[in-house]
């Protein structure tokens, strides 16, 4: 596998990163006086309990056997900052084990116009029937794969519908489900009794006609050297089907083994989105760590030197929301048809941005023998309370898209990407170790009360990331697990 980290993923609507394993050994002593002057509680929920994450793209996990007999799972450290079970650490005996992982890969089809016709009503007729499983999904509380199918499958064929489409259709909807109540559960819909959860909760979950559908390798394959694909639909077996796509995006396709694949559509073109299994580059051992510190202001700065300041993007952030806003108070045919030819264009711009800069991570770390350390911001936008003007400023940081960026293209060139708890980073002076809430004279300055160390504050913090980086890649790298623990 070649170690180009210019790879492209295209993520689908509703698919999740998938992560298991244990937590990391707490180590305490590895910075000396990173929690000073701070009460026992506070101890606890410093950033002496690291972590390590092996992740991969933001729509598929990584999957990789050799790892699998030493899943353990682990309560770990309470409070901020905290990771609890989700976090996989491994032993030095499997570092160099070959684990594959899954990407998109996006083509477009460009139909005729009367494959056009038959692709609408398929994708039409494949929802409608969504729906009405999901209706009887929720009148009989039935959301489980196999009893859900003994329920609806035979109507689905009595419909019209093939054999493996009616499979799709009742996992599709149980899918769903399973993703309402992971909501529900993870407070992402609002609390209990609350209008938008009870809204959520009263009535059966429905699909857009127009919604993605999923085939696999038995109802859809393609004719690579044709460039056609050939799918079921409700009038039968359509073939030759034109599609078109980058050369890496096709070359992939014809060397990786290919999965389900969603055919939707989008802005009038019609795309497929592929995973395809390749495998990740073998680590190797790195000679230290970059920390990378996220933030608003400053959208990542690296401990190596490389800053990426955001004013432009937040600028542009900006404009895009005035004219949103001036467009909707129109309420004419001219301003809804420039909001239709506007939308998803500032986050098509955030993300080319965030592949620009973790490209530039990943690659710095490639050519410098060094690993990635990031830091672990999940719930932090639960956590948070701002004033309702700087609420649209926390919710549309994309830290988790660049974070994931990262960490794909890091698989993908064999750099080892660690996550540790960002707690006290920003208040801890990475020369001596003293952490004081005053050491932060302002948001870009900082001054050590105790050595006087002076640095830009997200440089030092950034430090602090690749100090706890090479913290806990050595306590990974010590530790043993059991097998069939």
């Amino acid at each position: 596998m070649p170690t180009d980290v210019l790879g492209t993923p295209r993520p689908l609507d509703g698919d999740h990163d998938l992560r298991d394993g244990e937590t990391a050994p707490t180590a305490p002593g590895m910075l000396p006086g990173a929690v000073a002057h701070q009460p026992d509680d506070e101890k606890r929920r410093s950033g002496m309990a690291f972590h390590l994450r092996r992740s991969a793209l933001p729509t598929r996990a990584t999957t990789c056997r050799s790892f699998q007999h030493l899943q353990a799972r682990n309560p770990g450290p309470s409070g901020r900052g905290g990771i609890a079970e989700h976090d996989r650490h491994f032993s030095n005996d499997l570092r160099g084990s070959v684990c594959r992982m899954n990407i998109v890969v996006q083509v477009k089809l460009e139909p005729d116009a009367r494959q056009v016709s038959v692709l609408e009503s398929t994708l039409c007729a494949l929802n409608k029937q969504a729906n009405k499983v999901s209706e009887v999904a929720f009148d009989r509380d039935v959301k489980r794969n196999y009893d859900l199918r003994k329920l609806t499958y035979n109507d689905l064929r009595e419909a019209g519908i093939g054999s493996q489409a009616a499979q799709h259709i009742i996992k599709k909807v149980c899918d769903a489900y399973v993703t309402l109540k992971a909501n529900i559960k993870a407070g992402n819909l609002g609390k209990q009794g609350s209008e938008r959860r009870v809204k959520a909760e009263s009535k059966p979950i429905s699909f857009r006609l127009d919604s993605a559908h999923p085939y696999d390798a038995r109802n859809l394959s393609f004719a690579l050297e044709k460039k056609t694909i050939s799918l079921w639909t409700v009038e039968g077996r359509m073939k030759n089907i034109p599609f078109t796509g980058s050369e890496k995006d096709l070359a992939r396709l014809a060397r990786f083994k290919r999965g389900e694949c969603d055919l939707m559509r989008r802005d009038g073109m019609w795309l497929l989105a592929v995973t395809v299994d390749i495998p990740e580059a073998e680590r190797y051992e790195p000679t230290g760590f970059i920390g990378v510190d996220l933030g608003i202001v400053n959208i990542a700065t690296a401990s190596s030197g490389y800053q990426a300041a955001g004013r432009g993007l937040n600028r542009y952030r900006k404009r895009q929301i005035a004219l949103r806003a001036k467009l909707q108070a129109k309420q004419t045919k001219a301003a809804k048809r420039r909001l239709k030819a506007r939308a998803r264009k500032e986050a098509r711009h955030v993300k080319n941005i965030n592949h620009c800069i973790s490209k530039t991570i990943v690659t710095e770390a490639k050519r410098t023998g060094r690993g990635i350390s990031l830091e672990e911001l999940q719930g932090i936008r639960e956590r948070v309370r701002l004033r309702k003007p700087e609420r649209v400023t926390l919710h549309s940081w994309s830290f988790d898209q660049l974070g994931q960026f990262i960490v794909y293209k890091a698989n993908m060139a064999g750099v080892p990407v660690v996550y540790v708890d960002p707690a006290y980073t920003s208040q801890m002076c990475a020369d001596c170790g003293y952490t004081d809430k005053k050491n932060r004279v302002s948001r870009g300055s900082f001054t050590c009360r105790s050595c006087g160390h002076a640095q830009h504050a997200d440089r030092n913090a950034s430090r602090n990331i690749a100090q706890r980086g090479n913290a806990v890649w050595n306590a990974g790298r010590e530790s043993r697990v059991p097998v069939g623990a």
